[in-house]
């Protein structure tokens, strides 16, 4: 017996393109996303698109049919996935500087490496002469990788730039220039962050096309690279191989994953703190956070959303 279709069809999406007036933009695209019942979130900038949303069948393929007929989104890049619930609280159409924040203004993000598919993938990252980057942040790293995979370490994308300046030495120290190949979530990092490397003059650089989500889905298990889980910045926390839902739970304070081991700690409230945010948190904000949290119980209970809880941003892809 087939499994039942789970009603819900996830939509992550990007693409660097020039648009001159995305004022213009949000108003008709918020409206529909909430007359087609659409819920999460898409990020406008003078760069382009980004985002994740969830909905019906229906509903998705207008929102996408509306943004495929702005200017230069045609080719938008979209990656889906099923939920069996709605994984996003409300719809927000924002405006921002960039799609996904580098702190490097002057850089070109249609200038980038070449894109790998993910059934070549293995090939290249196998290869004595590749050096392989995962260019997202320390606690998705800490979940899952690939093998082999250099953690930056960074607590954000705006962290990068810095960090590739304060190492590219050691990659051009090398008797030969070595093959650079860096991954993300989903790809839209990676389209900054090897824009970045050329711009530093470095050319032979990588990346793959449709992030670590891609892998997932079109390579088997029994041939992966990858160790671990996929965070991603949804309901559902993190995925595995062939996007299965993963282990992970969320810290609804940090916006972090947390495993079971973390939950066990003593450290961990929920809705209030876990073990990497605990120290970083004043007991005025995890009071805050436990009424936030026993509103949205109440909420719950009364089949009421609680949205009025305001998370710090995360690097999304």
């Amino acid at each position: 017996m087939s499994e039942p279709v789970l009603p819900f069809r996830v939509a992550a999406l990007y693409r660097f393109t020039r648009f001159d007036d995305i004022a213009a933009i949000k108003a008709p695209l918020d409206r529909l996303c909430g007359a087609q019942g659409v819920k999460g979130t898409l990020l406008l900038a003078a760069e382009g698109i980004n985002g994740t949303i969830a909905g019906s069948d229906a509903a998705i393929e207008a929102v996408l049919g509306h943004i495929r007929g702005l200017p230069g989104c045609a080719g938008l890049d979209v990656k889906y996935s099923r939920a069996a619930a709605m994984p996003f609280h409300r719809m927000k159409v924002r405006l921002k500087r960039e799609i996904v924040t580098m702190g490097e203004p002057d850089l070109d993000p249609t200038d980038t490496g070449a894109y790998v598919a993910p059934q070549d993938w293995n090939a290249l990252i196998d290869a004595p002469d590749t050096i392989v980057i995962d260019t997202r942040n320390d606690y998705e790293v800490a979940i899952g990788s690939f093998a082999g995979a250099i953690d930056p370490g960074t607590q954000s994308f705006r962290d990068f730039p810095e960090w590739v300046r304060a190492h590219r030495h050691e990659w051009e120290g090398r008797d030969e220039k070595p093959k650079i190949a860096m991954f993300c979530t989903g790809g839209i990092r990676c389209e900054k962050s090897t824009a970045l490397l050329k711009a530093e003059g470095i050319d032979r650089v990588y990346h793959l096309k449709g992030g670590i989500l891609a892998y997932l889905e079109q390579v088997p298990a029994e041939e992966s690279r990858w160790q671990g889980e996929c965070f991603v910045f949804d309901e559902r926390v993190s995925v595995g191989h062939g996007l299965a839902l993963g282990s992970y739970g969320l810290c609804r304070a940090c916006r972090r994953p947390v495993s079971a081991e973390d939950r066990n700690s003593p450290l961990f409230v929920e809705g209030v703190a876990c073990p990497a945010c605990h120290a970083e948190r004043s007991d005025e904000q995890r009071a805050r956070y436990a009424e936030r949290h026993r509103q949205t119980a109440l909420a719950a209970v009364r089949g009421e959303a609680h949205v009025g809880a305001k998370f710090p941003d995360r690097d999304a892809d």
